[in-house]
């Protein structure tokens, strides 16, 4: 029994299903009243600031090379040819002491040439520098978005937004059965 009558809720069922429709048609409500709608925007204009600074600047200085001043040549040179002299006898006394003052000027002339490469050290100086930052200025606008159209259908209150005014709002309606 059960089965028959859910047999025949089902054939009901179906039957109204395939009977049932739909139609869509549009209809229209007078607008009454369109009022300009705005916006507040902020605008933002930008604008640099600059100026000059001094400021200050670390700086190390290394100074290489050799320092010379003849003064080793001439010592090393008469302390050699004094030891020459000493050594030699007879005309090879004038051979050693001039031998001498020749060996004597060329070591006396490499000791005074030594390097300086130690000779490093740090200054502080200032140097002008262009600064520059961003600023901005801000304005409010009121910015035109559109109108507000408010018109009435069956009583209901209905609103458009648009970017003209309307005469009509134009109601889709869609009716089932």
């Amino acid at each position: 029994m059960k089965k028959i009558i859910l047999g025949i809720a089902t054939i009901a069922l179906v039957t109204l299903t395939a009977q049932a429709g739909s139609f869509t048609t549009t209809q229209y409500a007078k607008v009454e009243k369109s009022m300009p709608k705005y916006e507040n925007v902020i605008r933002r204009t930008p604008y640099e600031e600059c100026w000059d600074e001094r400021v200050p600047v670390r700086r190390n200085h290394h100074r290489r090379g050799r320092n010379y001043d003849g003064f080793g040549t001439l010592i090393g040179g008469v302390a050699g040819g004094i030891i020459g002299n000493q050594v030699g006898r007879g005309r090879g006394k004038t051979v050693a002491t001039i031998g001498g003052a020749l060996i004597g000027s060329l070591v006396g002339n490499n000791l005074s040439q030594r390097d300086y490469n130690d000779n490093t050290y740090s200054y502080t100086t200032y140097e002008t520098r262009r600064r520059c930052t961003t600023h901005y200025n801000e304005r409010t606008e009121r910015k035109f978005v559109g109108y507000k159209n408010v018109g009435f259908y069956k009583g209901r209150k209905i609103v458009k937004y648009s970017q003209t005014k309307l005469d009509y709002i134009p109601i889709t309606i869609t009716a089932e059965y």
